[in-house]
């Protein structure tokens, strides 16, 4: 049975299932399924835990051997098989159906796996674990569903947000919600709960915003200026190197050069983007900036001012790299930020 993150709950107050499995890339929300999960079997008498590791040497045997190995103290147990890179391989898959062809009535298995990808979700052992128990695939919590993640956490506290608040709150917050969660339990702490305006929530909130260059790309492609400028700042508030930024504009810049070629020569774009390996939740900022942009003359300006901004970094011109970074990303964005400015050159 397959489950969002927000229905363990749920799920739980009905009874536990004989096996779990959790899969995800996102630490917080991974952590607490998990967490609820445990906690649980703990109330339902499962005392005795055992952790295994499958890493490159595990020998899988020990699942069966774990599962026949009742502690004389407990009455039930829970195990946990930490799966880091999704892929039990051929003793692993061989192991995990066995156990799962007579599940022990005592035990619950909860496994907690790296994001894992369509062929592994098509694999006998995964679609074995969703007819026996609950798989459940962890996301990242997206812009535009951050603020209703807010408000539910913050309703957990007794605390009722302005919009103005929560707005702030996205806007501090984005990116890291282990530290949202902190920050959020913070702001409780110094207001006691109840209505939360703006005002508190700039006086209590850190900038907490996590950045990734990938996020910053997209963000860009779509063509929101303010929270690429937003995030370019944090990259360079965590301490990225400018390098780094570069490599990852210019990559996409090139990318894009060679798709915008193509659709010059009458492709429709559904193909180019098929032919290029464009993911389906990169569609819409990929054609988005396709859209802006549609020359590869256009694309060719903005790699020549990649390969400025390279040369300001190395010190073989004049410029400040951050300031040059702004403003490729200004214009990436369909801002420029000068009218004369080398992406539109």
């Amino acid at each position: 049975m397959k489950l969002r993150a927000e229905q363990i709950p749920a799920h739980l107050q009905k009874g536990l299932a004989p096996v779990y499995l959790i899969s995800g890339d996102e630490p917080f929300q991974l952590d607490q399924a998990v967490g609820a999960i445990r906690r649980q079997a703990q109330q339902q008498g499962h005392t005795d835990r055992q952790v295994l590791h499958a890493d490159a040497r595990f020998d899988w045997h020990s699942l069966g051997a774990s599962a026949a190995n009742l502690s004389l103290f407990a009455e039930k147990q829970l195990i946990e098989l930490r799966l880091p890179t999704g892929k039990p391989g051929a003793e692993g898959s061989k192991a995990l159906l066995a156990y799962l062809d007579n599940p022990p009535a005592d035990t619950v298995l909860l496994i907690i796996s790296a994001k894992l990808d369509k062929q592994q979700q098509n694999s006998k052992w995964y679609r074995a674990i969703d007819r026996a128990g609950v798989t459940v695939a962890i996301w990242p919590i997206e812009a535009a569903r951050l603020p209703a993640w807010l408000k539910q956490r913050m309703a957990l506290r007794e605390m009722q947000p302005s919009e103005a608040a929560l707005q702030l709150l996205v806007d501090r917050v984005e990116g890291n919600l282990l530290a949202a969660d902190q920050e959020l339990e913070k702001l409780r702490l110094l207001t006691g709960g109840g209505a939360i305006d703006a005002e508190q929530v700039a006086s209590a909130v850190a900038d907490s915003a996590r950045y990734d260059l990938f996020s910053l790309v997209d963000v860009t492609l779509s063509g929101d200026l303010g929270r690429a400028q937003r995030m370019l700042s944090g990259l360079r508030a965590e301490g990225v190197e400018a390098i780094l930024v570069l490599w990852a504009l210019s990559r996409e810049i090139r990318a894009l050069a060679a798709m915008a070629a193509e659709l010059e020569t009458g492709r429709p774009i559904a193909a180019v983007m098929q032919q290029h390996r464009v993911w389906d939740k990169r569609k819409a900022p990929v054609g988005a900036a396709l859209r802006r942009y549609p020359r590869a003359a256009d694309w060719q300006a903005l790699l020549r001012h990649c390969r400025h901004i390279d040369f300001c970094i190395k010190g073989q011109a004049a410029g400040a790299e951050w300031a040059e970074l702004l403003q490729l990303t200004a214009a990436l964005a369909g801002t420029p930020l000068f009218e004369s400015g080398r992406a539109t050159g």
